[in-house]
């Protein structure tokens, strides 16, 4: 699970973030985080809409290079 001092640097940067759900690389969701609780994260992707993501995914910048989940 992600920290909260991670997701704050995050959302404090607006750094864009890249949340790996699965194997599928079509799957991730890219966006800047803007909120979170014990659970969720709230990610806005670039059409403005916002996701509501469990915090066990893998958050990682989006231009670093992927990190697969199922190695």
């Amino acid at each position: 699970m992600i920290s909260d001092e991670t997701l704050d640097q995050y959302r404090l940067s607006g750094e864009k973030v890249r949340v790996v759900r699965d194997g599928i690389p079509e799957n991730d969701v890219r966006g800047i985080v803007v909120a979170w609780d014990d659970t969720h994260v709230l990610v806005r992707k670039p059409n403005r809409n916002v996701v509501k993501l469990d915090r066990n995914y893998i958050y990682q910048p989006a231009k670093e290079p992927r990190i697969s989940p199922v190695d």
